[in-house]
């Protein structure tokens, strides 16, 4: 069973670039991951402050192993502030 992910998030005022920016990197890694299937980010055309992000994984291994990656937690530092 594939498990999916979807995160909403919104960009503190003049953060929306430097986000799409780590996105569009953090993006590249995460699709080269074995096991996912999807990843995809998204902003709202009146609200471009506003981000989702939907994610697939082959099963629950591949969820945790994505969770496991080195690029994760350096991703997630880097956007906390920014949003």
């Amino acid at each position: 069973m594939t498990k999916t992910l979807y995160a909403e998030f919104t960009a503190r005022e003049g953060a929306e670039g430097e986000i799409a920016l780590l996105l569009r990197d953090y993006a590249k890694k995460v699709r080269e991951e074995e096991g996912n299937l999807a990843f995809d980010s998204y902003t709202k055309a009146d609200d471009p402050r506003a981000f989702w992000i939907f994610e697939v994984y082959r099963d629950e291994d591949a969820f945790r192993a994505h969770l496991k990656a080195p690029y994760g937690a350096p991703f997630n530092a880097a956007l906390t502030p920014l949003i």
